[in-house]
């Protein structure tokens, strides 16, 4: 049972080190998915090993009741919340670009939690550290030359050494995110490991005369350098002040908890004195990419501005425009908006929220009117990049208090340990043989990096309160405790002789294997149909319809999800219209009927989901072209006003449905109908541009109906007013006003 148990913790080593490595580009998202993969197959696999050794063993397991009640009642409450969902399967699964964060991860993670405490010793846990430590160096190593325009990944996926394989939203040379992702992502990550070599460095022995010890002691403090570095390259505001945050108690703490050992104490403080000059090297360096402090690093100091020059500058400052101009709008800003949207859903639904990770489909429930005059007013948001209001509008109160009870449970038995005494002297260990001087030392060190494990933790609710937990960051937030638990001393344990394994559990060790096997081949086809899945997206980009919908055929026969069928729907609506231009009636009517029967069953698998409601309309809009019936215009305008129901501030569904009316205005033949449906265009392309004002689009669709019912007055008003005000000079508004 020895060999099971180095089994499970060569499971975790690789945890902590392959995880943050993992990525594969063939996939529809390159890291977090695969991240969770690597988390599911080693959970796995320590469940198969832990599972026959405790058969053969029959041993006790270890709960510790203090952690084991807040992370019970806290399961209990996602549980509740995953049956209750808005969509189940989403909750389950996670949001499907995410991954992370769903019912079944969570599980993983708390399964993880205790089978790291049953199977680790604090030698184990140190060893575990410096795996995460190492993998952490790759990771900084593996982005540095991104950051000069030779990225390693782009080398390894498309034999390319430069940047150019990412698109826009990654730019390596201007933010790190190396294999995690993004910046914010790796940011928070380093942070964690930044405080985590922070104990190491601080309890290593005094280097004196020993060269190879100095060398070890000069690594770390280089080792330090380049990581605080690296977090300045990712340009992460959270992670970089998580760490400022950290380094200016630091000093506080280490009072606090060495007191009473004075000769440890200043150690400490003069090694991390140190740590705060080698600092100012890749400070001055880095920047950290705040104007504010990097001109005080710069010695810049403002120059002030004479009165004569503020009476220039505020007469020479332009007139205000009634239409928001269009730009980057700054993230926190962005930020603050959609935190009122989770507020407001909290508010909602305050009990047990709209379901575990569906932020990304209650948002529309109630996203704020100023999120359409950002930048990123069309975005998707699947979190609410505030992990704290992501359990408060997908959970409610009952999954955010719970969540908090955890946290702060935490926070307690890091404290305990770093009060109490003798936390390495179990009952007997006082023996006359035992140098008890030795242990202490050990004690004050263990207590060193516990308290290393205590900043590394509060780093991950400084990030997250700005951003939201990855699969890297939650590995830390639910195996930091159970760490800090190897620490404690644990009762003798018996001889276990050798025993003769009877039948039955035999039988107990096949059916682990048997189920072990199951699993692995279950998480297998899940990754494999994200990748004909990734597929499908490719083909469909370059208009290859029917290779994308083979390619989403073959996905939802591996793994079902209702993003697959409803991708398919819209596929096999555009694949029917092509085949109609064709002349291929009867396979067009064939084509149209599959599309309708998976884009029904989506939205029976998730009927709050307003993007399947919108390819519903879209397919609706497709068929009737196909079909030239009418039905499909009312079908369309029902998938709308369901669509408004869930989303009534998106300025989308009100510019579709104009759009809509005015065709239903074509094919009506009474007088009276059509002045209805004109008028009821007219009012929705208004209430559309209310809702975004500077919606160009809009605006040029109004003009256009004006045009089209014969308000020519109107029109030119319109027309005019996009030119002077919306979009200036815009070509398509100067041409239809040529026209007027």
């Amino acid at each position: 049972m020895l060999k099971l148990t180095k089994c499970i913790q060569w499971c975790f080593y690789a945890l902590f080190f392959l995880t943050p490595l993992v990525m594969y580009p063939r996939t529809s998202e390159l890291f977090e998915f695969n991240k969770m993969i690597v988390i599911y197959l080693l959970a796995l696999f320590i469940l198969g090993a832990w599972s026959v050794e405790l058969i053969g063993k029959r041993s006790k397991l270890i709960w510790n009741v203090f952690l084991t009640i807040p992370f019970t009642l806290f399961l209990a409450s996602q549980t509740i919340s995953t049956i209750l969902s808005i969509d189940v399967h989403t909750s389950l699964f996670g949001y499907y670009g995410r991954f992370n964060g769903g019912l079944l991860s969570i599980i993983t993670y708390l399964f993880l939690f205790y089978a790291y405490i049953n199977n680790f010793s604090w030698e184990n846990t140190k060893k575990a550290l410096k795996w995460s430590l190492f993998s952490a160096l790759l990771t900084i190593l593996w982005a540095l030359p991104g950051k000069f325009g030779h990225d390693m990944s782009c080398l390894i996926f498309s034999g390319d050494f430069s940047n150019s394989c990412w698109t826009d939203q990654f730019r390596p040379a201007e933010r790190m995110f190396s294999t995690l992702g993004q910046p914010n992502w790796m940011g928070a990550y380093l942070a964690i490991q930044f405080f985590i070599l922070l104990g190491f460095l601080l309890k290593s022995p005094f280097p004196k005369k020993d060269r190879k010890q100095i060398g070890k002691t000069v690594a770390l403090y280089a080792f330090a350098a380049l990581m605080f570095g690296a977090i300045l390259f990712t340009r992460s505001r959270s992670a970089f002040g998580s760490v400022g945050i950290g380094l200016v108690l630091v000093p506080f703490a280490l009072t606090a908890v060495f007191f009473n050992k004075k000769e440890y104490l200043l150690l400490y403080l003069k090694r991390f004195a140190i740590l705060l000059v080698v600092l100012l090297l890749p400070l001055f360096y880095a920047k950290t990419g705040v104007n504010e402090i990097d001109k005080l690093l710069r010695f810049e100091l403002q120059k002030p501005t004479s009165v004569v020059q503020k009476q220039i500058s505020q007469k020479a400052a332009p007139a205000v425009i009634p239409i928001p101009e269009s730009g980057v709008t700054e993230s926190f800003d962005i930020r603050k908006i959609v935190w009122k949207g989770a507020e407001e859903l909290g508010h909602q639904y305050p009990i047990f929220g709209t379901g575990v990770e569906t932020f990304a489909y209650s948002y529309y429930f109630v996203r704020p009117v100023e999120h359409n005059l950002t930048s990123e007013w069309d975005y998707l948001y699947n979190k609410a990049h505030n992990e704290f209001l992501n359990f408060l509008a997908t959970t409610g109160y009952t999954g955010l208090t719970l969540y908090s009870v955890v946290i702060g449970a935490t926070f307690l038995l890091f404290i305990q340990f770093l009060a109490k005494k003798n936390i390495l002297l179990p009952q007997g260990r006082q023996a006359k043989n035992i140098k008890v001087d030795n242990i202490l030392q050990e004690e004050q060190e263990t207590k060193l990096m516990i308290m290393s494990f205590v900043f590394a933790y509060l780093t991950i609710h400084i990030t997250n309160f700005f951003g939201f937990s990855t699969t890297t960051v939650n590995i830390f937030f639910y195996l930091l405790p159970a760490m800090a638990l190897t620490a404690l001393p644990k009762s003798a344990t018996e001889t276990i002789q050798k025993r003769v394994i009877t039948q039955g559990q035999k039988v107990g060790m096949g059916a682990v294997g048997i189920a072990i096997c199951f699993g692995v081949f279950y998480i297998f086809q899940y990754w494999s149909a994200d990748i004909h899945y990734a597929m499908s997206d490719n083909y469909v980009k370059v208009g290859e319809y029917q290779k994308a919908g083979v390619e989403l055929q073959e996905a939802l026969k591996e793994h079902y999800e209702h993003a697959y069928e409803d991708k398919l729907s819209y596929i096999l609506a555009n694949l029917a219209y092509i085949a109609s231009t064709s002349k291929q009636s009867e396979i067009a009517n064939q084509l149209v009927t599959l599309s309708d029967m998976y884009n029904i069953h989506s939205l029976q698998e998730s009927p709050q989901n307003v993007l399947y409601w919108k390819t519903k309309a879209k397919n609706d809009y497709l068929f009737y072209q196909i079909t030239v019936n009418s039905k499909y215009l009312q079908q369309g305008l029902e998938a709308l006003q369901a669509a408004k129901k869930l989303s009534p501030t998106d300025p989308k569904i009100s510019y579709t449905y104009a759009l809509y009316l005015s065709l239903m205005f074509d094919e009506e033949k009474d007088a009276k109908a059509k002045l209805t449906y004109q008028q009821a265009s007219l009012q929705e392309i208004d209430r559309c541009i209310k809702l975004k004002v500077n919606y160009r689009d809009a605006y040029i669709l109004k003009g256009q109906l004006q045009k089209k019912y014969g308000l020519k007055a109107e029109a030119k008003k319109t027309f005019e007013y996009i030119i002077s005000a919306v979009a200036v000079n815009d070509p398509e508004a100067k041409k239809e006003l040529e026209g007027l």
